[in-house]
């Protein structure tokens, strides 16, 4: 796992002749350090980052929020067809998002969504059926006393979800919050699909601008990966303890 990592950063500070070097040469020689100063000239990767970063938080700030409140309702509230609606979320795991995407990408049109950041917000930031997945089978860990006495003492729904539940689900939140980071800050196919305008671009189309018809730049390609792995590498430092916790104690039972 780590080998294709150290060869991308090894080879961002090399030429391209130390590229196609054979046998490969592991360690540069010379460094060539300027390959990220030309990566990031090259393509308008400022743009890119702030399209992603916008793109990305607010995602991730709302499947927090309407994950959590479906988990809770799934987890803890009586309601008809409960198990069937359930079911029903788990099933779209099993739907691959090629045969969904010409129907979205006709809403999106019809809508006027097209080449705008909506189109990659909108449809994905009010449901993820892994998120409220995980954080149900975390809420039904939970110790139910904690409500019943939250209710004696006059709390509604919405103060018992949003004062004692969503504390102690913090762990699967960050867990959540993170993976679903990862996967919007690296998607490629929907952006693709739905942005057409330079100025709209995300990191990962940006970093496609080093692959030419007929040659590739691979020098100035992985110094533009590495780049755009920056934002990846920071949050799951901070966040991979939350990961660990928020994994190995979903689902269990006290």
């Amino acid at each position: 796992m780590i080998l294709p990592f150290a060869w991308m950063l090894l080879g961002s500070v090399k030429d391209l002749g130390q590229l196609y070097q054979i046998p490969p040469n592991w360690i540069p020689n010379p460094f060539v350090f300027q390959n990220y100063v030309n990566a990031w000239n090259s393509v308008p990767f400022s743009t890119g980052y702030m399209n992603s970063a916008i793109v990305t938080v607010t995602v991730v700030l709302a499947n927090l929020l309407t994950c959590s409140m479906a988990a809770y309702a799934f987890a803890r509230i009586e309601f008809p067809f409960r198990k069937t609606l359930f079911m029903l979320f788990l099933a779209t795991l099993m739907v691959p998002e090629q045969v969904t995407i010409i129907p979205l990408y006709i809403i999106m049109r019809n809508l006027g969504l097209i080449d705008t950041l909506f189109s990659l917000i909108i449809p994905y930031a009010l449901f993820n059926a892994f998120g409220v997945f995980l954080l149900r089978q975390f809420i039904k860990g939970l110790p139910i006393d904690l409500e019943e006495a939250a209710i004696v003492d006059g709390a509604n729904r919405w103060t018992i979800y949003w004062r004692i539940i969503m504390p102690l689900i913090r762990p699967a939140l960050a867990a959540f919050g993170i993976f679903t980071f990862l996967f919007q800050w690296n998607n490629f196919f929907r952006p693709l699909i739905f942005l057409n305008s330079v100025e709209n671009y995300t990191v990962p189309l940006a970093i496609n601008f080093f692959r030419g018809q007929y040659t590739t730049d691979f020098a100035l390609l992985m110094a533009g990966s590495a780049i755009s792995i920056i934002p990846v590498l920071i949050v799951y430092i901070i966040g991979q303890r939350q990961i660990i916790e928020g994994i190995a104690t979903t689902g269990m039972k006290q």
